[in-house]
């Protein structure tokens, strides 16, 4: 891969922009490499790297179908649903705790661990 230009944070020319930027304009990049890199020093670990695309070879969005709809929804579902008590617990299940908080705290499951 060829070396790529660097800039300095904030500082990049017009007409690139990252993925973050894309998304917002409802661009994605489409398959180009990238065009250049943003850094921003820090004091104690290494620099902050942002990655910029050419706005004008990006590609729009795909849209959502309602398949891709659906298989979002059962996901998110998939996330919330408690492995123990197999009730949706309306919030994301911690992945440090791998269950709800209820039984998470209940004395039953504290017993058995």
């Amino acid at each position: 891969m060829a070396t790529v230009p660097v800039y300095r944070w904030r500082l990049a020319p017009d007409g690139l922009a990252t993925r973050r930027q894309l998304r917002a304009l409802k661009l994605r990049p489409g398959g180009q490499d990238v065009a250049a890199q943003m850094e921003r020093p820090r004091r104690r670990r290494g620099p902050l790297v942002a990655y910029l695309y050419r706005i004008d070879l990006a590609r729009p969005v795909r849209p959502m179908t309602p398949a891709r709809w659906r298989a979002l929804e059962r996901a998110n579902a998939a996330r919330r649903t408690c492995p123990e008590c197999k009730r949706d617990a309306g919030y994301v299940i911690p992945a440090s705790l791998g269950m709800c908080v209820t039984c998470h705290d209940c004395p039953e499951f504290q017993n058995a661990a």
